[in-house]
């Protein structure tokens, strides 16, 4: 399609962050209160969000409930767009395409690299002839997450050069960089002692129109969040980083309160979380 990938709604946010010099979030949500939430917190904002789903939310929650965070999200007054994440099985990305996702993050980065160039450039061709746009992750993080399963290979960094060859042999839309970034827990040191920033940097010069994503965001600080935009990253993967005081509410009034008292508080402490990070994080606030 000779309009792919302008007419995408990921791509056309990310574009305009792009333009705008900001980043967006891409919010990983579990159950209808994340999914409102973003919503919610993105149209008092008046800021662009993507939402994203796991593999598990396909499997567990149905079809129907993807249908339903798409709605949702098309529906608000704000470009919000719906991406699953780190679709790993072969199977799982079979069913995401036929699902009305925006986006998908192809995760192959656990096969070797040639592998993973085969596999990702033949769902780019697929997908993209769909409308949908496609992530990919090149090199290696370790750890998991929450949906995620934990990666006990070694990392593998990302390195520059083939970076661009990967992005000019699929064609992937977005790129996730692995410049010492982990999913989980980060060790002593935190994402500091971890991070490579000169190299973050180094694969945005080699590819810099090809927006970057940032993976292993817990722990991370505002500071260094906002450093890593000038190191051309446009999406932020963002769970715990925003979900943390809303399960704390959760856990602590479970059974305390009616369900629908519970319901309704837990989504305004949600919103109140996210839309920090829009305000005073991302700078997306204000960007819609």
């Amino acid at each position: 399609m000779a309009s792919f990938p302008h007419n995408n709604r990921t791509y056309q946010i990310l574009d305009a962050a792009a333009r705008g010099d900001y980043a967006v979030g891409a919010y990983n949500c579990y159950n209808d209160d994340g999914v409102m939430a973003v919503v919610a917190a993105a149209e008092a904002c008046k800021s662009p969000a993507i939402i994203q789903v796991f593999p598990w939310t396909v499997r567990f929650q149905g079809p129907h409930f993807v249908k339903y965070v798409v709605e949702a999200a098309h529906a608000a007054s704000v470009p919000i767009a719906v991406q699953l994440d780190h679709c790993i099985e072969p199977e799982d990305v079979e069913a995401a395409l036929q699902l009305p996702f925006d986006s998908i993050m192809v995760d192959a980065s656990i096969h070797a690299p040639e592998e993973n160039v085969r596999q990702c450039k033949k769902i780019v061709e697929i997908a993209n002839a769909r409308g949908i746009a496609i992530e990919a992750e090149m090199g290696r993080l370790e750890g998991g997450e929450d949906g995620l399963p934990n990666v006990e290979m070694e990392t593998i960094l990302t390195r520059p050069d083939l970076a661009k060859e990967f992005v000019e042999k699929t064609g992937v839309q977005f790129l996730a960089p692995s410049f010492g970034n982990i999913h989980g827990n980060y060790g002593k040191g935190g994402p500091e002692a971890s991070w490579k920033l000169p190299l973050l940097m180094q694969i945005h010069d080699a590819i810099p129109d090809v927006p970057l994503v940032l993976h292993g965001t817990h722990q991370v600080s505002d500071e260094l969040f906002r450093t890593t935009r000038n190191c051309g990253v446009l999406k932020v993967n963002l769970n715990r980083t925003v979900r943390d005081e809303y399960t704390e509410f959760v856990a602590e009034n479970a059974g305390k309160l009616e369900l629908t008292t519970l319901k309704m508080r837990g989504v305004e402490i949600y919103a109140q979380s996210i839309a920090r990070v829009m305000n005073e994080v991302l700078y997306s606030a204000g960007r819609a």
